[in-house]
């Protein structure tokens, strides 16, 4: 028989390191698929999936048992914020000294955060279009299937904001998939 989320933080916080890996076992896939998403990146998602697992365990003990999932899921959130920073900062620091031409001006006008593409599929592209904070509130809502409530204590900001962002997401991929299918 299989233990909730709540049982292995229980026994993880009493002391089971076994309890914290079934824990990391059961959610890494998905914690990787949404960071990648967020991301963009694969090594930039690893990395965050797994700072964020190595925070979860420094501060299991603040967790309530029951809300588990939520509660690791903004530590996800706010990992994946922190490497798209430290992206961002690398960037900037990217000396444009004996460059010229084309390269210089690509890299002198590149955005704040690149937006790549997750996959080479409309969806993957249409998806990798959105603002950060649109692409976050769509994969929290569409591919982690959290609640409006759940999405604010995750990101900190209101549920209103939230459904905001939401329906944008939606409008503006719709929009980028008709585009594709008109082409």
């Amino acid at each position: 028989m299989d233990q909730t989320d709540a049982e292995l933080v229980r026994r993880a916080n009493a002391g089971s390191g076994r309890s914290f890996d079934v824990l990391v076992d059961r959610h890494y896939r998905r914690c990787l698929r949404y960071a990648l998403h967020h991301l963009g990146d694969a090594t930039d998602a690893e990395d965050a999936v797994q700072e964020a697992f190595v925070r979860a365990w420094r501060s299991l003990s603040t967790c309530t048992p029951e809300k588990f999932r939520p509660w690791l899921t903004t530590i996800v959130v706010n990992c994946c914020r922190s490497a798209g920073m430290r992206r961002t900062r690398k960037q900037a620091e990217l000396p444009l000294d004996g460059l010229d031409g084309p390269d210089a001006v690509r890299l002198a006008v590149a955005p704040a955060t690149p937006i790549r593409p997750i996959e080479e599929t409309p969806v993957g592209r249409a998806l990798a279009s959105l603002t950060p904070r649109l692409r976050e509130a769509f994969l929290l809502r569409h591919v982690e299937e959290l609640t409006f409530a759940e999405m604010a204590r995750a990101t900190g900001a209101g549920e209103s904001a939230l459904k905001m962002r939401v329906r944008r997401a939606e409008q503006a991929l719709a929009t980028a998939l008709e585009r594709t299918h008109g082409q």
